[in-house]
């Protein structure tokens, strides 16, 4: 099956690949860096020849809200219409659990825009709402990194590991469209603090971390907000699991 993965370079995306691949699927590899440019349509529709489905894993850059939004609505409408022009027949999306329960926060409002546009567009669909990836903890604290110290708010996540995400892209985009799928977690609760902590000190970094609410992750995040729901789909590897592999 001929399968393009939109955002192909990045962490999600090229894990997503190799799992496709392995599987003996075709696979066609969607990044600016390979010269084709979602947000201004360049290169969509050859690369997109043949294609039977495609995976959106893309990201946006660190902005403001309405850039935000501006940039996830421009490239999600650009890959449907090349996807229709091209008779593709399933677009599965990759988005976050619980983004329907958070005002404040630019990138959730940014994929609330994408899931809008996906299940209004002219293509079948699957949403994939997955929980925080494992390494996201200490991404989080390495953007507030100064001098040593880094603040980090206390979330409880449910955290998932991003080869265990790209598995279940793989195996959804091969199926037929599904709809808003069930959330997708890894197997147990965490706090982000202490993720962020044991990540840090196994792989030899040392950094003070704060723990404190922020314009980024607000108290609106606080509790069982960021939690997937009681129907979810359990992942197997756990935080440790995966910790163990960054020594």
């Amino acid at each position: 099956m001929r399968i393009a993965i939109a955002g192909a370079t990045g962490n999600i995306g090229a894990l997503t690949v190799a799992a496709l691949e392995r599987d003996g699927h075709d696979v066609v590899r969607i990044s600016r860096s390979l010269g084709v440019d979602l947000s201004t349509g360049d290169g969509l529709d050859d690369a997109l020849a043949g294609v039977e489905a495609v995976v959106d894993a893309t990201s946006a850059p660190v902005t403001g809200r309405a850039e935000t939004v501006a940039y996830f609505g421009t490239a999600t409408r650009n890959l449907l219409a090349a996807e229709e022009r091209a008779g593709v027949r399933h677009h599965v999306l990759l988005s976050i659990v619980g983004v329907d329960h958070i005002e404040g926060n630019a990138h959730h409002a940014g994929k609330r825009e994408q899931e809008r546009l996906v299940a209004e567009g002219p293509v079948p669909w699957t949403i994939v709402p997955a929980t925080q990836f494992h390494d996201f903890a200490a991404m989080v604290a390495s953007w507030t990194e100064q001098d040593g110290v880094a603040t980090i708010a206390p979330l409880l996540v449910q955290p998932i590991a991003p080869a265990d995400v790209a598995d279940v892209l793989a195996e959804i985009a091969v199926g037929e469209p599904q709809g808003r799928y069930v959330d997708v977690a890894g197997p147990e609760p965490q706090d982000l603090v202490d993720m962020a902590r044991r990540t840090n000190e196994a792989r030899g970094h040392v950094v003070k971390l704060v723990p404190t609410w922020s314009t980024v992750f607000g108290p609106a995040m606080a509790g069982n907000v960021l939690l997937p729901g009681e129907s979810a789909r359990i992942t197997p590897t756990t935080f440790d699991e995966w910790l163990a592999e960054q020594r």
